[in-house]
C-alpha cells in the first residue's frame, strides 16, 4: 500500500498573476504537480507550464521547469510515468502531456469539452500527436485507494486526487483553491455548519463534505507550497 512518503512533490517554474487578478499588488506563484508511486504504477498529477501564445506570455511572464528536468530532480523519468491527471487542462497544468504521448491522461468529460470548444486553454495542448484521454463522469478509483474527485470551482470541471495511504489519506487538490489557508477557512465554515452554529456562516463547496469525508492528513496544492494537515 502507499505511503504518504511515496507522493512527492514536483517543483513546474513560476508565474506573476497580475494585480488585475490578484485584486492588489502582482504576485509571483509557484506551478506544482504531484508523483504518486504506487505499486501498480507511477501516477503524475499535472506536467507543467505549456508555451502560450505572445499575449498569455507578457501577462503571466511564466519561468517553466521542462517536465525531463522537474522529474529528473525527484528521480522519476518520463518513460516511468504510467498514468497521468490533469487537476484541469488550463495551460500551467498540461503542458507536458504532449511529452508522455500515449499514456492515459484522465479528466472529467466536461473538462476536455470546455478545453476543445475554444478560448479557454491552448488547444494544441490538449489534442496533440497521441493524447489518449479517459474521459470520467464524476468520481473514480484509477488504482486501489487512489481517487478522482469532482471538485469545481475554478473551473467546470476541475478535478482533485485522493490517495488512501497507510499512514493517512492525501488530497492532491490542485487548483480547487488558491492557497492552503483558503482550504483552512472552507474546512472551518464545514466545521462551524455540522456543528450547528448559528447562521448566517460562509458557503463552502458542496464537494468539500466528500473531501472532509475521506479524513484527510495532508492536503496539497498547485499553486501553493504550503500543505494543509487538521
Amino acid at each position: 500500500m502507499v505511503r504518504i512518503d511515496d507522493i512527492v512533490r514536483v517543483a513546474l517554474g513560476t508565474f506573476v498573476r497580475p494585480a488585475d487578478e490578484t485584486g492588489g499588488a502582482p504576485r509571483v506563484e509557484t506551478v506544482l504537480g504531484y508523483v504518486v508511486r504506487h505499486d501498480r504504477g507511477l501516477v503524475l498529477l499535472d506536467t507543467g507550464i505549456g508555451a502560450a501564445d505572445a499575449e498569455t506570455e507578457a501577462w503571466y511572464r511564466p519561468r517553466r521547469i521542462p517536465l525531463p528536468d522537474a522529474l529528473d530532480r525527484v528521480g522519476v523519468a518520463l518513460d516511468d510515468v504510467d498514468l497521468v491527471a490533469n487537476c484541469h487542462l488550463h495551460f500551467d497544468h498540461c503542458g507536458g502531456n504532449r511529452l508522455l504521448a500515449g499514456r492515459p491522461v484522465f479528466t472529467q468529460r466536461r473538462e476536455l469539452a470546455t478545453a476543445r470548444a475554444g478560448d479557454y486553454t491552448v488547444v494544441d495542448l490538449v489534442d496533440h500527436l497521441g493524447a489518449r484521454f479517459e474521459e470520467l463522469d464524476g468520481e473514480a478509483e484509477l488504482l486501489p485507494d487512489v481517487l478522482l474527485v469532482p471538485t469545481p470551482g475554478h473551473v467546470d470541471g476541475h478535478q482533485s486526487l485522493v490517495v488512501r495511504c497507510a499512514d493517512g489519506t492525501v488530497v492532491l487538490a490542485g487548483q480547487s483553491h488558491d492557497s492552503a489557508s483558503a482550504f483552512s477557512a472552507d474546512v472551518l465554515a464545514v466545521q462551524a455548519k455540522r456543528d450547528g452554529v448559528a447562521e448566517p456562516l460562509p458557503i463552502a463547496p458542496e464537494w468539500m463534505e466528500r473531501l472532509l469525508d475521506l479524513d484527510p492528513a495532508r492536503v496539497m496544492f498547485a499553486h501553493d507550497a504550503a500543505v494543509w494537515e487538521p
